[in-house]
């Protein structure tokens, strides 16, 4: 970090961009060492005291020379990133990295070429390529018509506020364009190696190669919060500041807060030079991070249904000004990165009436005034009022259910005691069926009688009639 500083600081004062510039190669190189000194402490540290991402990264014992010089010095990688941990380069030089998880149906390994246990690489990694150069042609383009020249001129204030706020948002994003095509061609060099191999989707069958993604280009430039803004750019360079920064400096037991979040910017600031408008923009972004968090906690939620599953009608709304203040505070913050020097980043900042650090400090003097405990209490009180309307709501869809088996329960039982309607008048629904039951169980007791060897005299037809009937249990 020291022999990197130096470098920095002779960059800074030399301001010769046609001179080779090596700290680009050195920032890389000082995620890898400083990973891997933290993936070796926590390899001396007990089981139960590791998180679980350490204890997957963590090595009990020291690699080979040969290896590690690989680790740091490999080449797809070497000048602009990405960064990797020691873990994963392991894994690739000895093919276990390409492994089926256990119960995985080997027909659906990916295909490989002749021997090798690598997945074929070369489509997924020239689609990389290219679109890493169609990302340097836009560069090319747009920085033509929105640079830096263009906000420190005179005939930036020509245009009125919201222009000039949109400019701002162009430069960023055409700055922004040249990290997407350099990252989409190194990224493509490590998937062409096979390292950016990340296993085989459950669901489509299709080899995921995302594992060394370091840019998410459609993330930032539709990101409604500041997390999903900074989770999307450059993920490597933020994989190794919350885990080897963030949550390091985080008392265990604790949840990080902004003091983890302002040591985290400033290291970032601090690995990436001395410009001022480094340090102009890593600070503000710390700030912005706590206003975006207290939003998303004690604002958010009214536009959620009370159990925070489901939108409401005007989440929409919500999301359309967050996604508006997120690009247009952003826009303001990234200005001193890419203006890096601190008379040039104030102008600019003046140029739009500080409209981000004002914004910020009355949210941040909103937040620590009665205000949040307002908005906490009448969120609980909307979160009480829906429970017990749901409670109710339960209550008389269990009463209705009891009414209904009650109703049915009643049906059933009248329906087993009513006689057909279509006969009526107490006669049986099949009276004929019931007639010869009768006349057959005469003809049995007779032959009965006559088996015994008593007389038996042939009923006349009264006698026969008041039989049926005694049968029957009916007049005839």
């Amino acid at each position: 970090m020291g022999h990197m500083s130096i470098n920095h600081i002779y960059r800074q004062f030399a301001n010769a961009p046609d001179k080779v510039d090596i700290t680009g190669a050195q920032m890389v190189l000082i995620m890898k060492l400083t990973g891997f000194c933290w993936n070796v402490y926590d390899g001396r540290l007990r089981q139960e005291d590791l998180a679980d991402f350490q204890k997957e990264r963590a090595l009990p014992e020291l690699p080979s020379l040969m290896d590690f010089a690989g680790y740091v010095l490999f080449f797809p990688s070497l000048f602009a990133g990405p960064s990797f941990d020691f873990v994963d380069y392991r894994r690739w030089i000895e093919t276990t990295m390409f492994e089926l998880p256990p119960g995985t149906d080997p027909k659906s390994a990916p295909r490989t070429r002749k021997q090798r246990k690598i997945p074929r690489s070369g489509a997924p990694a020239t689609m990389k390529a290219v679109v890493g150069l169609i990302w340097i042609f836009l560069f090319l383009k747009f920085s033509a018509w929105y640079n830096t020249d263009l906000v420190i001129g005179n005939d930036y204030m020509k245009y009125g506020f919201l222009r000039r706020i949109w400019i701002l948002e162009m430069l960023g994003f055409s700055t922004r364009m040249k990290y997407y095509g350099v990252w989409y061609l190194t990224e493509g060099a490590c998937i062409l190696t096979g390292l950016g191999y990340k296993g085989v989707d459950p669901k489509t069958g299709r080899v995921q190669w995302s594992r060394l993604e370091n840019v998410n280009p459609w993330g930032i430039e539709t990101a409604q919060n500041t997390r999903a803004y900074l989770e999307n750019w450059n993920k490597n360079t933020n994989n190794w500041l919350r885990n080897y920064m963030y949550l390091r400096v985080t008392p265990k037991g604790k949840k990080p807060g902004f003091r983890a979040s302002l040591a985290t910017f400033a290291t970032s600031a601090f690995w990436h030079g001395f410009y001022p408008g480094y340090y102009l923009s890593f600070v503000l972004a710390a700030f912005l991070q706590t206003v975006a968090k207290n939003f998303r906690r004690h604002v958010r939620p009214f536009f959620l249904t009370p159990d925070g599953q489901r939108p409401t009608k005007y989440k929409i709304y919500y999301d359309i000004l967050s996604y508006l203040m997120t690009q247009a505070a952003f826009c303001f913050t990234t200005a001193p990165f890419v203006l890096l020097t601190l008379p040039s980043s104030l102008l600019v900042w003046s140029r739009v009436y500080y409209y981000a650090v004002i914004g910020t400090a009355v949210s941040m003097a909103f937040f620590a005034s009665p205000a949040k405990p307002w908005l906490i209490k009448q969120l609980n009180a909307r979160n009480r009022v829906a429970k017990a309307e749901q409670q109710q709501r339960q209550q008389a869809q269990q009463q209705q259910q009891q009414q209904q088996q009650q109703h049915q329960r009643q049906t059933l039982s009248r329906e087993s005691t009513m006689e057909d309607p279509i006969m009526g008048g107490g006669l049986p629904s099949d009276p004929g069926q019931d007639l010869n039951d009768a006349v057959r169980e005469i003809k049995e007791e007779v032959e009965a009688r006559r088996q015994r060897g008593a007389s038996v005299k042939m009923p006349t037809g009264n006698d026969m009639k008041a039989a049926v009937e005694d049968k029957l249990g009916r007049k005839m």
